[in-house]
């Protein structure tokens, strides 16, 4: 019987396998042996695409006349620096004796690269390899990881992924990269007196460049806008409280030009006006209107995914997103926590089913053990299944960061940063275990002559979870975690007492008035982001997008992923297009970084923008042109063939828009909603050529987009390939108005018509 090889991605991770299966041999340079197993490690990314000059010595130097450059195959090479172990691994992988491989670098789409990289430049042959998928480090969950672990090819679809978007990059950042610089660099140089500039930039972190860039200066041309409110003080036998007017139907000032908004005036003598107005009142007195009691309840938050960490680190401890990977990572490799590169807020029923292992474990620290013990004798972990901290459809590869009730003699070891993270991950985790918190809320309208005063108030009757909220460290209590502070247009935290008598209070009571003075403020410019919002902002990029329904379409779309964001942010600081206060966090463009953004907004606008790399989450690649005919298309020389045909048939395409081989119908819709985007388009020309991608899907995402967004512009439909009869019968039988034809020139003079006589502009 052959011996089993298990690669993981670095070292300390291959020794926790090698304790898992009992391997207690001595470690060898760059692997463990025992008489049935074998365990190596990559360090990291063993293998990386070669560089144009790989390919052809002359490309070595950057000219306009070798642009584009686009492989046909591409060319892959060792890292210089670790070609050692990747020679060990090599060799280990080809050993005669090793009959099967245990696939075990990081369970995501780039731990799958990583050693995909390194089979295929190997060369390994003959051998069975399995793919080892698991949520954290502890003993159990390897052995269980093991065990079930699946032939390597149920994982060729999340290979191809991630080699196609590598390759994407690649190709973006090289020609984009040269081509800008070429264009642009000496100019930038002699701007900033330095020897050579190179513009880098890429799919995801020129995005990120232009959403510090755009923030950092709707922040300088802000101008602050002075405003004044009126604030009414009322009292009711020995209580006061404040209230704040505002101008609702009924007033003399409803929907006034000189109101800021309904609660404030753009000039002081006009809130003098109202003041001296009202204290025309006789008897000087307001009347309740309307009173309100309600209780209101607030649930614990969802669980922490890496990018909701990151952001709260920031705030916390002012580190940056990478630093709080990194200790997070530790927490995993020293099985503490589950895998910290995760989008996903809830937890898997697989995992809800056995949480008494996670909580129990958790009577071990000493900060949550008596909330743990708490949770396990009250049984409040029985109903967490119903709950929304459950939910498999919200989970891609892995479920939310969570303690996995393990791993406590490693603390010892850990910083006392790790430890604070550490249990800002278990107190959020045991908090889905508690009851919301409860709030008494009353809500006021005071009435003064036809003028309302609004107040609301409330106190905290149960804490609830927040009783677990607080961090040993913080200097807040639970108490003060539930409290809103008092400003403009929110509660008023206040005393049992207060809120007793304010209780007592009813419809028409008479209340006197004890003063009305004028509050001044001044509208504030946008935040800046800082190292943490910015990872948010990266995660949830659909929602920057202004279409409406291109955003709905693409909403589950961030810009990169949860474990490339603090890389790519990490570039922006050393290449200096971006500055990060270390003190605050605060993230803001340098002046390179600001000229690189407005050579790009000039020349490539599209690599600023997030529907660009939202798109290309669909399976989509995505570029306006500025014509008047949109276009769908499967495959890029097709496309270009269909942007020559609508040219020789009098117009000009309004994009380059490629679905790829296999998509699917919720691409095809997105690929609509894109195109709608453009307030230029007055007509839309499908072209598909079915091998990969059938035409009955296409179809059927046609029909169903085309119900869902009401295309108000003419639409020309070209089918030809698999399945091509279905789908024109699903086209024909959908009693939408759709177009046909049977070539690709017939189907450009049709739409180039149909558009010409159509007044109509793109409208969803």
């Amino acid at each position: 019987m052959g011996k089993s090889l298990y690669i993981a991605e670095k070292p300390s991770v291959a020794q926790q396998f090698a304790d898992a299966l009992k391997i207690s041999a001595r470690r060898s340079d760059g692997y463990i042996e025992s008489d049935t197993a074998v365990v190596t490690w990559c360090v990291g990314h063993l293998v990386t695409m070669s560089y144009p000059e790989a390919y052809d010595p002359a490309l070595r130097r950057w000219s306009l006349q070798t642009l584009p450059f686009l492989p046909k195959e591409f060319k892959y090479q060792v890292i210089d620096g670790v070609s050692k172990q990747f020679a060990i691994v090599s060799r280990l992988l080809n050993r005669p004796d090793v009959d099967t491989i245990y696939i075990c670098t990081d369970s995501g789409r780039e731990g799958e690269y990583i050693y995909r990289l390194v089979d295929q430049m190997a060369g390994v042959k003959g051998k069975t390899r399995k793919r080892v998928w698991i949520d954290s480090q502890t003993e159990e969950e390897i052995l269980r990881g093991i065990r079930d672990a699946k032939d390597w090819s149920e994982y060729d679809n999340l290979a191809a992924s991630a080699y196609l978007r590598a390759k994407e990059d690649y190709l973006m950042g090289i020609n984009f990269s040269r081509l800008l610089t070429l264009k642009y660099g000496p100019t930038i140089s002699a701007f900033l007196k330095a020897d050579r500039t190179v513009l880098s930039v890429g799919r995801v972190m020129t995005c990120v460049l232009g959403m510090v860039v755009r923030r950092e200066r709707e922040i300088r041309n802000f101008v602050k806008t002075p405003f004044y409110r009126v604030i009414g003080t009322f009292l009711s036998q020995d209580m006061k409280f404040d209230a704040e007017w505002r101008s609702v139907d009924g007033s003399r000032y409803f929907q006034s030009p000189k109101l800021y908004k309904e609660n404030g005036f753009k000039k002081r003598e006009d809130a003098e006006a109202l003041i001296t107005q009202l204290k025309e009142t006789d008897p000087p007195v307001g009347v309740l209107s309307k009173v309100e009691r309600k209780k209101e309840t607030k649930n614990p938050p969802l669980l922490y995914n890496l990018a909701e960490l990151q952001n709260d680190c920031s705030k916390m401890f002012k580190i940056s997103p990478d630093e709080t990977l990194k200790v997070v990572q530790e927490l995993y490799e020293k099985k503490l926590v589950t895998y910290p590169r995760t989008d996903a807020r809830v937890l898997s029923t697989a995992v809800a089913k056995e949480i008494t292992k996670n909580i129990g474990g958790l009577k071990n620290f000493e900060p949550m053990k008596g909330f743990a013990q708490e949770i396990l004798d009250q049984g409040s972990y029985q109903g967490i299944m119903k709950t929304r901290y459950v939910n498999d459809k919200q989970i891609t590869d892995h479920y939310a960061i969570v303690p996995t009730g393990q791993g406590f003699g490693a603390m010892r070891s850990l910083s006392p940063l790790c430890m604070k993270i550490y249990e800002v991950i278990a107190r959020r985790f045991l908090s889905i275990f508690y009851p919301p918190a409860v709030y008494q809320k009353v809500s006021l309208v005071t009435k003064i002559q036809n003028e309302s005063f609004f107040s609301s108030f409330k106190v905290l009757l149960s804490e609830g979870y927040l009783k677990i909220s607080t961090n040993s460290f913080a200097k807040k209590t639970a108490a003060d975690v539930g409290k809103a502070s008092e400003g403009e247009g929110e509660e008023v935290s206040c005393d049992e007492a207060l809120l007793a008598a304010l209780q007592k209070l009813k419809k028409g009571d008479i209340l006197n008035i004890n003063g009305l003075g004028i509050k001044e403020g001044e509208t504030s410019p946008p935040k800046r982001y800082n190292s943490g919002s910015m990872i948010l902002a990266m995660e949830n990029a659909g929602q920057l997008i202004e279409d409406e329904d291109l955003r709905s379409q693409i909403k589950g779309s961030g810009i990169g992923t949860s474990a490339t964001r603090a890389e790519i942010l990490k570039k922006l600081f050393n290449i200096k297009y971006l500055s990060l206060n270390k003190k605050t966090q605060v993230i803001t463009p340098t002046l390179q970084g600001e000229m690189i953004y407005d050579v790009v907004n000039c020349s490539i606008r599209q690599l600023l923008n997030p529907e660009l790399t939202a798109s290309w989450e669909k399976g989509l690649t995505y570029v306006r042109l500025g014509g008047s005919i949109g276009t769908l298309v499967n495959g890029a020389g097709l496309a270009m063939a269909t942007m020559d045909a609508i040219k020789q048939a009098g117009a000009e395409p309004a994009n380059f828009l490629d679905a790829g081989g296999g998509a699917s119908e919720e691409t095809v819709a997105a690929g609509f909603s894109i195109m709608l985007s453009d307030p230029h388009v007055r007509g839309i020309l499908i072209n598909i050529f079915g091998g990969i991608l059938r035409c009955d899907i296409v179809a059927h995402g046609i029909v169903n987009a085309a119900r869902k967004l009401d295309i108000a512009v003419p639409l020309v439909v070209r089918l030809e390939g698999t399945n091509v009869a279905e789908g024109r019968r699903i086209l024909r039988e959908s009693g939408l108005r759709f177009h046909t034809a049977s070539s690709m020139s017939e189907a450009a003079r049709l739409i180039v018509g149909l558009a010409a006589e159509s007044p109509q502009e793109a409208g969803v």
